[in-house]
This record gives C-alpha cells, structure tokens and sequence, in this order.
C-alpha cells in the first residue's frame, strides 16, 4: 500500500517561511508527478503546485514568486518552499502523487499538515 506522509506545517507570522515534506513509501512504484493541494473548510481543494518526474512545475498564479516546489525522484519526495506567507494561505495542505503500479496509474493523497499564517 502507498503511503504518503507530510510534514513541516504549523503556526507562523505574516511574511514568514515553511518548508513542507512529503514522502512516499509502501511499495514498488514509479512516481509520474507529485504535487501541493489546500484546502480551507467549506471550500474545494485547490492547486498548489505541481512537479513531474522531469522536474517540470506548474503554480498556482496566487502562491508564484513566493512558492518553491522541488523534488527528490530517488527519494520518492516532494517539498514545497513557503516565504512570504499571507493570512490567505492558511489551509490544510494535502501532499498528492500520480503513481504507476504494475501498469497501473493511480493517484495518493496524504492526511494533509495544516499550515497557519497569524499575527
């Protein structure tokens, strides 16, 4: 089974920084693209940021500038790179990975980490 943890959220400042991880284990697999998710409560998950297997990214047009994503093929990782955190930020963020298991492609979703930007 694919497991996909995360880590690395929390409370910070207006115009602080996170970095958060996420991980994927359980199995053998080839990792096509991993990705960034939020979510507010009441409100649809939206897009993050995104990374494929080549390192291509794609952002959300709220979080470019100020958002990194970046990976680890050999280590199955994904990171996402916060500065300049506003208070709109605030949400539960969901690590997702698009996966290929004996031909089969499926996508993983974490638990989520919430992250808190507060005065």
């Amino acid at each position: 089974q694919v497991q996909l943890v995360e880590s690395g959220g929390g409370l910070v400042q207006p115009g602080g920084s996170l970095r958060l991880s996420c991980a994927a284990s359980g199995g053998i697999f080839s990792i096509n693209a991993m990705g960034w998710y939020r979510q507010v409560l009441g409100k649809e998950r939206e897009l993050v940021a995104t990374i494929t297997s080549r390192g291509n990214t794609n952002y959300a047009e709220s979080v470019k500038g100020r958002f990194t994503i970046s990976s680890d093929n050999a280590e199955n990782t994904v990171y996402l790179q916060m500065n300049s955190l506003k208070p709109e930020d605030t949400a539960v963020y969901y690590c997702n990975a698009d996966i290929s298991r004996t031909a089969v492609r499926s996508k993983y979703w974490g638990q989520g980490t919430q992250v808190t930007v507060s005065s």
